[in-house]
């Protein structure tokens, strides 16, 4: 079954990777029940921004601390890899919790979603609505 996203976000996510190109830019995605409506950008903390991403810890924290009040969840991730394909990194891989939370890459105006899984990453297809 393919996941649910707002076009909007698609399109917000390609944007954040133009912006950011040459370095990697990150950010938080939320749903409401399955479907991502939102995303927000952060800053990437990784000294190494070039070729890693770090989502600020503290903007990660306040998500969560908000979810739990009520507000958005968060579902997962994005990041891009500015000189690489829209597909999970040997350091993506690597370093991954097995949480099943989404991570979505974008790389050469593409976006490619991916479950972060006790067994690594799978694919996902997706629907912009």
């Amino acid at each position: 079954m393919a996941v649910e996203v707002a076009s909007a976000v698609v399109e917000a996510v390609i944007a954040h990777a133009r912006e950011a190109d040459p370095l990697e830019c990150c950010g938080l995605l939320f749903a409401t029940g399955e479907r991502v409506t939102a995303c927000q950008p952060t800053a990437n903390v990784h000294p190494t921004p070039q070729t890693r991403f770090e989502i600020d810890p503290q903007v990660l924290i306040d998500a969560h601390r908000a979810m739990r009040a009520g507000g958005p969840r968060v579902i997962g991730y994005y990041h891009s890899h500015p000189d690489g394909l829209p597909e999970p990194s040997a350091t993506d891989r690597a370093l991954a919790a097995p949480d099943g939370m989404l991570w979505a890459i974008v790389a050469q105006g593409e976006v490619r979603l991916w479950r972060a899984g006790p067994d690594g990453f799978s694919p996902l297809s997706y629907i912009a609505v």
